[in-house]
């Protein structure tokens, strides 16, 4: 059961990582080089905003992604019986599809605060 959970979330938690080393190796260079901000709360505020973009941006993209899919398969299943029904339903496929874009522009005005 564990290495299952594992293998599911393992993409996510490499992605994760991948995003929070690259950013704590730049302060980790800056604070070596001595151009470290006089405040030494301000590298904990610029990774906790670093996180919170990551998560905005991961979240609002898988909670799309399984909207989309379960929204896009139903669209094509009730298009195949009345095809009248696929215009309608693309619209409910763009609505979730938005939700993809509100978190990117979240994860945005997040990283502009850094």
């Amino acid at each position: 059961m564990t290495k299952l959970l594992f293998r599911r979330f393992e993409p996510i938690v490499v992605s994760l990582v991948g995003m929070i080393l690259p950013g704590a190796a730049a302060i980790a260079e800056e604070t070596a080089r001595g151009s470290a901000p006089t405040d030494p709360l301000s590298a904990y505020r610029t990774i906790g905003l670093g996180l919170a973009a990551a998560f905005a941006i991961a979240i609002s993209v898988l909670g799309a992604g399984q909207a989309v899919g379960r929204i896009g398969s139903a669209a094509l299943g009730a298009a195949a019986e009345k095809p009248e029904l696929l215009t309608r339903s693309i619209l409910f496929v763009a609505l979730a599809e938005g939700l993809a874009v509100l978190g990117f522009a979240i994860a945005m005005m997040l990283i502009q605060k850094i």
